[in-house]
């Protein structure tokens, strides 16, 4: 007999003579606070998961030179193709946007979130709440946002940030399955003869030169 079959028998006379393997299978056991905790980590736009802590861009400017800086410039210019966390103001409708997090980013609690989740890189998750405040509170003062060098960050402040590009995002209302066929939304996916006049390339890809020629 094969070992798949043997497989398949005890299985079977497990599932048959275990009650908690037939009802939900009686595989693992419930997570501990501890568990949960540990993967509860995100940070939603209205700050709502942000631990307590706090920190100040004067504290941040220290932590950020000695775990940023390496990657990201002493200015948040970017070192090489290390991303540039600095500046970019009113470019985002230019052909080379430069997104960074004055820029570009609608929420501050994004910052943290990722700051916290994944950043020294090498090293992620090894800064302590405090430092991560402090790190935020230095790349939004550099980005303009925080006036004041002495301004502390924390928990309850947070809601006060206000992006320069929050106004530059919208919720994506669109159903979560729709076609058009021929011009007419419809909940069926158009296989062949999709529109009612040939198909004219309007404006072509940027930079990396992605739209295929008319003879490839």
């Amino acid at each position: 007999m094969s070992k798949w079959a043997e497989f398949g028998i005890a299985a079977a006379f497990i599932a048959i003579t275990t009650p908690a393997f037939a009802d939900g299978y009686g595989l693992g056991r419930p997570a501990t606070e501890a568990e949960i905790a540990a993967w509860d980590i995100d940070i939603r736009p209205d700050g709502q998961g942000l631990p307590e802590g706090q920190g100040a861009p004067a504290e941040g400017e220290e932590i950020y030179t000695e775990q940023c800086a390496v990657c990201h410039g002493d200015f948040g210019e970017g070192v090489d193709r290390w991303p540039i966390l600095v500046g970019g103001f009113d470019t985002l409708t230019e052909d080379r946007p430069v997104k960074t997090i004055g820029s570009y980013w609608p929420y501050a609690s994004t910052v943290w979130d990722y700051v916290h989740r994944a950043m020294p890189f090498g090293e992620a998750q090894s800064l302590s709440d405090d430092d991560v405040y402090a790190i935020v509170a230095y790349l939004l003062y550099m980005n303009d946002i925080l006036e004041d060098e002495d301004a502390v960050l924390s928990r309850e402040s947070f809601g006060d940030v206000v992006m320069p590009n929050a106004g530059g995002f919208i919720p994506d209302d669109r159903p979560d399955i729709m076609t058009v066929t021929k011009g007419a939304a419809t909940g069926e996916p158009c296989m062949s003869d999709c529109t009612d006049g040939p198909v004219e390339v309007t404006m072509r890809a940027q930079v990396l030169d992605v739209t295929p020629d008319a003879d490839d």
